[in-house]
Parts: C-alpha cells; structure tokens; sequence
C-alpha cells in the first residue's frame, strides 16, 4: 500500500492538522524544559506521540511508520553518532595523555591570559572553521570539550558552543544545506549563498559581543568589546565575500579570518581580566616547541585532514572519490511506498550509508595518528599513554556516551516519522497560509526543521520547495525566503535536541540538556527574531541595491 502525506490530513484542515503534528515537538521541549525529564524519556515519549499520530491521525500504515523511524535511527548511528563518538574520543586522548594542561597553556599565551578571550576565540571562529569542514555534531563536541580544558564550568562551556556554533550552520559541511535548498527550492545555489552572506552579518557582528555576556555578562562586554567587534567584523566580512565566490568555503574562510584578526589584535592589545578569569602558565613548566605541537596535534590533524579529504581537487577530487563508495538504500517498508501527490516514490526514503565521506571515518583516522604518536613521544615521560591504553579510550568514551547514543537515534526516529507522514510539513504549510507576512515567518520553517530534525541541510530538504511555492504565491522573492530558511536552521540547531545532547555529551554532563535549554532558548528566539524583522525587510525590497539581481546568476540545474 502507497502512501501519500496531506497537509490537510485531519478534518480537511491545514491548520488543525499542523496543530495535531506539532504535538511531539512540544511535548519533548514542555517535558524536558519544564518538568525535568531526562532527555532520552522525552525523545521516546515524543517517538511515540508522534507514531500514534501517524498512524491514527495521518493514516499513514503502521508497518511504514516503524519503517521511518528505523531508517532515523540509522541516521543516527551513521554519520551522527559515529561523529560524535570520534570526537570525544579524539579530546578524551589530550586528557588521558595529560597534554590538556599544555593545551590550556597555549590558549593562555594566545589570550594574554584572560579565559573569557580563549573561550570566544574558540567557541566562535574555532567552532565556525570545524562546522565549516565537518559539521554533523563534530564541531560541538570538540569544542565544548575543549572549552571545559580551558577552565571553563562545563554548562558554561556547552551553552557558549552550541551558541557560537549556530551562524556558520548554514555554511556547514562545506555548504550542504545551501545546497540542498537552493536545488530543491528551484534557486541557483550560489544565488541563495550570496543573499544568505548579505544578510548573516547583521548577526554574525554581534553574536561574539553575546557570547561575552553569556560568559561574564556586561563586565566581559565592557572589558573585551574590541576583541569581539575584531572578530565580529572580520566573520561578517568573510560571510559577506566568500559567499559570491566559492560559497562552499565561506565559514572556513569567515572563521579563518576570525582567528587571524584575534590573534594580530592580541599582539598589541591586552585586555583587562579579572582575577577569577586569569590563567596563568606555570614558569617551571615552560612548554617547548614538542609540547607544544603534541598539544595542537589533535585539531590541527583533523582540520587538515577533513580539509584535504574535502578541497583536495588537484590531479584527483578526493571528495568525489570519497562520495563514490557512498552505499543507497532504498529503505524497505518505505521506499517505493512513500510516494509524492504525482505517484512518485521519494528519494527521501533512500539511505546514503557514507563510509568513506564520513568525517567521523577521518576523525577516527586521527585519533588513531594521535594515539600512536602520544604512545611514541610520551614513553618515559609524565604523558605517558601506551596504543593500547590510548585504544581503550574508544570503549570508555562509547560507555560514557550511551545515554546520549539512546537519545539521539531517538531523536532522529521522531524526526523521520514526522517528515515521512507529514506532521512537519504540515506546520510549514500553515505558515505559509498567511500571505505575504509570510516574508517575516519564513525563518522559523527553516527554525523549527532544525529543531526537530537537528540538521539545516534536513531542514532545507523539508521546507526549500514549500518557501519557494509560497514567495511565488505571495509575490516574495523566493531566494530571499530560501536564505531565510538556511540561516533560520542554523538557529534552530541552538535549540535542537540532538545538539544539546552532543554538547551534554561532550561535557560528560548526561542529563543536563534540561539546564542548557533554558539558557539558551531566550538566546536562540531573540535571534530568531532578528532574522525574521532582517528577512521582512528584505523581501519587501527595502534593502534596494544592496541585495544581488537574482538575472546575475545562472539557473539552477
């Protein structure tokens, strides 16, 4: 039996029947925000709220339904929890071997010794070059670790991550989610890039004077605001030219330009820190050039390597070689049966098994260099740390991990089924009902496909063709309201339940995704908001010449 999702699937309304599909996502965030039930009970509440509304108020079949939550499980474990799980183990080396120490006495140097000023460079232009590469959950559980070396509380820490994180979202992993929706949505997608970098500098500028605030609130602001600027303004610049040119690098180059002004602005410029923010390097404990490396050594591997594995184009395009032993599958119980209003089976349906492509495959790959190349330089000194020690940290960092690991693929479960029997697509829709108010809610489509699906790339799969519909119904330009979505997901990613489970995580925090919710979800709405005033304004065409004639840019194949 064929099944066809409606959005108008209960009583022949779009908007009761978005009503009735919203219920599993509120019902996760009400449950874990307000009562305080662990996340993994609220992701399998929400799983099955959002099953029996498939089944009983979308009548999609019941053997479908547990079909589309296996194949969100599968997504889950691969590439996302494979990510993860590479990540913390690839931090949890620098720990075991006891180079963290080193680790925070470089960030020292770097921050003149102030913590607040390591934590923003980190949090910000760190994070923005990782998800720029990798994305997939691999930068926040890096950096949230990394921040908790520095000396950071570890809630502190997760909240300045997933925060940070959320501007360069958009631009991740070498820019799938600009992609995706600009193919899907019928837009170039370097037209969607370069409207996208028009309109993220208006936030990227401040989000680093906000992450002071969260870190030391308006002592941190007062104290470090030209570090922040410094780095606001070169991230937006980055945004801003990068995304006409080779979109697929903006947030690498963006982050890039970011670290490179914070460390030139710190040469001749020192902050005034407080004593409870000052880290000091032990004088006896002078680092040299070896331990300095060996410290470095973990990121700075993964960033060439993902970077090699992904840019390499000289002779051999390593990515697409890579993408090659990528494996289909069409997902039994769904693919073939899942069918759109013309009949058509999805391709949504179809599982991309990424073996090769994966980052955290290269993640792993570097965490094995970095075992063996601790267990080498470390024999016979304090950072002692045999392979085979080095190799069971995989084991502990799986244990550590394995509420977490339950949580997310239950989480990707909710997400599938809700997108397979159209419970998200019909929220969409209803928004799309308002007309030309439209240009001012378009962002939260892209807000909440994040938040329910953790990706901005899923997001754009979701709701690229369904804005693009709407701008040309309500006389909107539709590449505005496809960069809207793109960088509205990118917010939503703040919020979403998968990321605060990364970032609990890497903390070593499980459970905790209650407390960081409610830090940060003021943040994320404000931001949200912002967006949706910014995109108002834009598709309007009160920004004039500023925005790019979308006749410039060839059409989309």
């Amino acid at each position: 039996m064929t099944f066809t999702p409606h959005i108008d699937a209960i009583g022949g309304s779009v908007v009761l029947t978005a009503l009735v599909g919203i219920i599993p996502l509120l019902a996760f965030f009400v449950l874990l925000g307000a009562f305080k039930i662990k996340t993994h009970w609220c992701a399998i509440i929400s799983l099955t709220l959002s099953l029996l509304i498939a089944v009983f108020g979308f009548s999609m079949p019941t053997v479908m339904a547990f079909s589309a939550a296996t194949q969100g499980l599968a997504l889950g474990f691969v590439p996302i929890i494979y990510i993860i799980i590479a990540a913390v183990w690839l931090y949890s080396l620098t720990e075991a071997s006891g180079r963290s120490d080193d680790l925070r006495a470089i960030f020292n140097s770097v921050g003149k010794g102030d913590v607040r000023a390591q934590a923003l460079i980190i949090a910000f232009s760190f994070c923005g070059l990782l998800e720029g590469l990798a994305g997939f959950g691999a930068p926040v559980a890096i950096v949230a670790a990394m921040l908790v070396t520095i000396g950071l509380k570890p809630i502190k820490a997760a909240v300045l991550t997933v925060v940070g994180n959320a501007i360069n979202v958009g631009f991740g992993a070498m820019a799938i989610p600009v992609t995706t929706a600009g193919k899907l949505g019928g837009q170039p997608p370097t037209y969607v890039a370069t409207l996208m970098g028009h309109l993220t500098p208006f936030l990227a500028i401040f989000i680093p004077l906000i992450l002071l605030l969260l870190l030391d609130g308006t002592r941190a602001v007062k104290q470090l605001w030209p570090l922040a600027i410094v780095i606001g303004i070169a991230t937006s610049a980055g945004h801003y030219f990068t995304s006409m040119g080779s979109y697929e690098l903006t947030a690498v180059v963006a982050s890039l330009l970011g670290l490179a002004s914070s460390y030139i602005f710190l040469l001749v410029w020192t902050p005034k820190t407080p004593d409870e923010y000052r880290s000091v390097a032990e004088k006896e404990n002078a680092l040299t050039r070896e331990r300095t490396i060996l410290a470095l050594a973990p990121y700075v591997l993964v960033v060439v390597i993902i970077a090699f594995t992904k840019l390499w184009k000289v002779g051999i395009d390593v990515d697409k070689i890579l993408k090659a032993t990528d494996i289909k599958i069409p997902w039994p119980g769904v693919y073939g049966y899942l069918v759109d209003a013309s009949g058509k089976p999805t391709n949504a349906a179809i599982y991309n098994f990424q073996t090769l492509s994966n980052p955290g495959t290269w993640i792993m790959v570097s965490a094995v260099i970095v075992a063996a190349l601790y267990a080498w330089r470390g024999k016979g000194t304090k950072f002692e740390l045999p392979f085979g020690k080095g190799m069971a940290q995989l084991l502990h960092t799986i244990y550590d991990l394995r509420l977490s690991i339950l949580t997310i693929a239950m989480v990707m479960a909710l997400a599938y089924v809700m997108n397979f029997s159209g419970q998200t697509t019909s929220i969409g829709a209803a928004l799309a009902l308002t007309g030309s108010a439209f240009g001012f809610l378009s962002p939260i489509l892209g807000w909440l496909g994040t938040a329910v699906a953790g990706s901005a790339t899923s997001a754009g799969a979701l709701f690229a063709n369904l804005q693009a519909t709407a701008a040309n119904a309500a006389h909107l330009p539709p590449g505005v309201l496809l960069a809207a979505n793109t960088i509205g997901g990118g917010l939503g990613k703040i919020v979403s339940p998968q990321n605060l489970t990364v970032v609990a995580g890497a903390i070593n925090k499980p459970g905790s995704e209650p407390e960081v919710l409610r830090k940060v979800a003021p943040i994320s709405l404000g931001l949200l908001l912002a967006l949706c005033t910014l995109v108002f304004i834009a598709s309007q065409g009160w920004l004039g010449v500023y925005l790019p004639d979308p006749a410039s840019f060839a059409p989309v194949k």
